[in-house]
C-alpha cells in the first residue's frame, strides 16, 4: 500500500507568550519569558509561587457565556487554538466531506481546575451537589469532542493521554490516519490548564518545579548548571494536518510536510528519564527511520529540555549518540525556557515551533543561560542556541517530548517540495 503524504495547512496557539500563533512566535523568536507570579490562586504558602500563565484571556471573546460554563479552562484554550488553526487553513467547510475530517486532540491531565473547584466545594452536611457539567468538564477527551461538535467534523475523533508526550502522540496518530487514507484532514494538538492548587502542590511535592521565586522570568534555564526544575505553563496549540493531494486540489497554503513520527518507552521509572537516555535514543531513531531521513538531514532539534537536573543531561547524551558528529552541526533549543512546560500541550506548541522554523529558516533561542553557568555533565560544544535566535537554513526539524511513565514521542517536519 502506498502511503499518502501529509502536510500542515493551518496553525493556532494560545500560550503564555500570546493569544495567537503569530504573537507566540514573535515572543519565542525574541526570547521573551512568559513567567511571572501566579494569579490564579494565592500561592504565597507554596514552595513555587510563579508559573507561565496565559495573559489577558477572556473566554467570552471566543464563546458565549452559556457555552463557556460547559468548558474547563483547558477546553476553552483548545477551542481558541483550534478556531485559529481552522481559520488559518481556509478550509471551505461547505464543500468538504465532513466524514473525512477528524479531530485528535489531547490533554495530559484534563480538567483539573474543575475537579479542584467541585471537590473543594463539597459540604458533608449539605451533601453532594455537583454540577451536571462536572464529569464532561474534567475528562481529557472533551476538548476533542467540543471541536468536532462546533464544526460538525465526523471523522476519527479521540484524545491521546501520555503525560507530557500527549499532544505529540495526537499528531503522530493524526499523521498515520491520513497517510493510511482513513481521513483527508485532521485537527490535531493539545491543551492544558493545570496552574491550580492541586497542580502546583502536586508537582511541588515531587520537587519537580523550580523554586526561583525571586526571579521567575529566569527560572526556566535548560542546560544551565543552576537549573532547579521546570516552570509550569498552560495553553494550547493546534495543527491542521492534511493529505497532500487534497491540499493541492483546493489550493491550500502549505507550511511544511510531516516527514515522520516515532514512539518509544523508557520502561525505567515512574517519573525520571533513563540516565543514559535509552528511550530518547530509540524514539529519535524510530522517527528518523519512519521519515526515511538520515541524522545529517536534521538541522534543528526542539528538545524536551525541561530544565530539570537529570532530564537535560540524559537528553543531551541521547542526541550525541543518535547524531554522532552531526550533533555539533545542528542547532538545539528548548522553547520551554520561554513558554514554560505546557505538559500535555507541550508537543503541539513545540511541533508548531518546528513548523515555523522550517518555514522561516530561523531557530529560536534557549534563554536564561548565563556566562560560566556550565554543567560538567553537558557538552557545551553542542549549539544550544543560547539567548539569541539564529538564522540558518532549516531543511528539517525534530521535536522531542517525554512524559511521566516513560512515554516518548517525536515528530519530524521538513520543507515541502512538490
Amino acid at each position: 500500500m502506498e502511503l499518502k503524504r501529509v502536510v500542515v495547512t493551518g496553525l493556532g496557539a494560545i500560550t503564555p507568550l500570546g493569544n495567537t500563533l503569530p504573537e507566540t512566535w514573535e515572543g519565542i523568536i525574541n526570547g521573551r519569558s512568559g513567567a511571572g507570579p501566579i494569579t490564579r490562586f494565592d500561592a504565597s504558602k507554596f514552595k513555587t509561587q510563579f508559573a507561565c500563565e496565559v495573559k489577558d484571556f477572556d473566554p467570552l471573546k471566543y464563546m458565549d457565556r452559556k457555552e463557556a460554563r460547559k468548558f474547563d479552562l483547558y477546553a476553552q484554550f483548545a477551542m481558541v487554538a483550534a478556531t485559529e488553526a481552522v481559520e488559518d487553513s481556509h478550509l471551505d467547510l461547505e464543500k468538504e466531506n465532513m466524514d473525512r475530517i477528524g479531530v485528535i486532540f489531547s490533554a495530559g491531565i484534563g480538567g483539573i481546575r474543575s475537579f479542584e473547584e467541585e471537590a473543594m466545594a463539597y459540604d458533608e452536611e449539605r451533601g453532594p451537589r455537583f454540577s451536571p457539567f462536572f464529569i464532561p468538564k474534567i475528562i481529557a477527551d472533551m476538548a476533542s469532542g467540543h471541536i468536532s461538535m462546533k464544526y460538525g467534523f465526523r471523522g476519527p475523533n479521540f484524545a491521546t493521554v501520555s503525560a507530557c508526550a500527549s499532544s505529540t502522540n495526537a499528531i503522530a496518530d493524526a499523521f498515520n490516519y491520513i497517510r493510511l487514507g482513513k481521513a483527508d484532514v485532521i485537527v490535531s494538538g493539545g491543551a492544558e490548564a493545570s496552574i491550580a492548587i492541586v497542580g502546583v502542590g502536586g508537582f511541588n511535592a515531587m520537587n519537580a518545579l523550580s523554586t526561583r521565586n525571586d526571579s521567575p522570568e529566569t527560572a526556566s534555564r535548560p542546560f544551565s548548571a543552576s537549573r532547579d526544575g521546570f516552570v509550569m505553563g498552560e495553553g494550547a496549540a493546534c495543527l491542521i494536518l492534511e493529505e497532500l493531494d487534497h491540499a493541492l486540489a483546493r489550493g491550500a497554503k502549505i507550511y511544511c510536510e510531516i516527514a515522520g513520527t516515532g514512539l518509544s518507552a523508557d520502561a525505567y521509572h515512574l517519573t525520571a528519564s533513563h540516565p543514559e537516555g535509552l528511550g530518547a535514543k530509540l524514539v529519535m531513531k524510530n522517527a528518523l527511520e519512519d521519515a526515511e531521513l538520515t541524522p545529517e538531514d536534521i538541522d534543528y532539534i526542539n528538545v524536551h529540555g525541561t530544565s530539570t537536573p537529570v532530564g537535560d543531561i540524559s537528553e543531551t547524551k541521547a542526541i550525541k549518540d543518535v547524531f554522532g558528529d552531526h550533533a555539533y552541526k545542528l542547532n538545539i533549543s528548548s522553547t520551554k525556557s520561554m513558554t514554560g512546560h505546557l505538559l500535555g500541550a507541550a508537543g503541539a506548541i513545540e511541533t508548531a515551533v518546528c513548523v515555523m522554523s522550517v518555514k522561516e529558516d530561523i531557530v529560536p533561542p534557549t534563554i536564561n543561560h548565563e556566562e560560566g553557568d556550565n554543567d560538567s555533565e553537558i557538552d557545551y560544544n553542542l549549539n544550544f542556541t543560547f539567548n539569541k535566535a539564529q538564522k540558518r537554513e532549516v531543511r528539517a526539524a525534530l521535536s522531542n517530548t517525554f512524559g511521566f511513565g516513560g512515554h516518548n514521542a517525536c515528530a519530524i517536519v521538513k520543507k515541502f517540495v512538490k
